[in-house]
């Protein structure tokens, strides 16, 4: 019997890639029909390995999902970038690899990211997802999230709408 271990951490600069290649699986598998192609291939290729590297670098913002000793999902979280909105912490992203999904780590790893939210002293949460992004309205509710606010996003001459959830 093997035993499969799964840990949340703060992300470290070895891990740049494969947060990079996480990134690129789980935006094309999300975005793929919703955000054009093309604006959607240049989204995906300015966040490589050198963009990680640096995000990641003395930050204690980011969280990898490790799977087995392979970087499974990534988190991003900070301040709340949207002042209508008094939650004070967001998650600015939350991905998992595609065959990942389903199996609970994107669960653990949102607690494991609002927990840190809360730990870096920011009261409330809010996260951001588009509104075509089915798979995500779903997980956020699940996660008790209520849709809150919405916005727009544009990508080429195309205007997406997107929905805030919050958590107190």
């Amino acid at each position: 019997m093997n035993t499969l271990t799964f840990d949340i951490r703060p992300a470290h600069k070895r891990d740049s890639r494969a947060v990079a290649e996480v990134h690129e699986k789980s935006w094309e598998n999300a975005y793929a029909g919703i955000i054009p192609h093309k604006s959607l291939s240049n989204m995906i290729y300015r966040r490589g390995v050198e963009w990680w590297d640096r995000t990641i670098t003395g930050s204690n913002a980011v969280l990898v999902a490790d799977v087995g000793g392979k970087v499974a999902g990534y988190a991003t979280i900070g301040r709340n970038r949207t002042m209508q909105l008094t939650q004070k912490g967001e998650i600015y992203e939350l991905y998992v690899q595609p065959e990942y999904q389903g199996l609970g780590f994107g669960g653990q790893l949102f607690a494991a990211a609002r927990s840190r939210v809360a730990n870096f002293g920011l009261k409330g949460t809010v996260v951001w997802a588009l509104e075509e992004n089915i798979n995500a309205l779903g997980f956020y509710r699940a996660m008790g999230g209520i849709d809150i606010a919405e916005g727009t996003e544009s990508f080429e001459n195309r205007v997406l709408k997107k929905v805030a959830f919050v958590w107190n």
